[in-house]
């Protein structure tokens, strides 16, 4: 089971800015563990989705070449205070991880 994601959703005007830290370790597969010299297997997050009151408003593809416990910030025009925004991801494992906010 993955690690909680935190998320933070804030009104500035007609956009929604908001703050997500997703915990994923983002093993590349190519680096070697150095007790044993072995590659660390690939265990990456694939692919990023967003929505806002269950309309598609973030889709990004993302890899290995992101670092550890990714950082991901947005803005999504004409939201509303109270609109509840949910941010998913799956793993190249197919391990998922979904967060919710409603934005203040």
């Amino acid at each position: 089971m993955a690690e909680p994601m935190r998320i933070r959703a804030t009104m500035a005007g007609d956009v929604a800015d908001v703050k997500v830290l997703m915990n994923h370790p983002m093993e590349t597969g190519t680096r070697k563990d150095a007790k044993t010299g072995q590659l660390i297997p690939g265990h990456y997050i694939t692919e990023v989705t967003a929505t806002l009151n269950g309309k598609a408003v973030l889709n990004a593809e993302i890899g290995p070449a992101v670092s550890k416990n990714p950082f991901l910030g947005f803005k999504v025009k004409g939201a509303k205070a109270g609109d509840k925004v949910v941010v998913n991801w799956v793993d190249n494992k197919g391990d998922k991880n979904s967060t919710e906010a409603a934005i203040g």
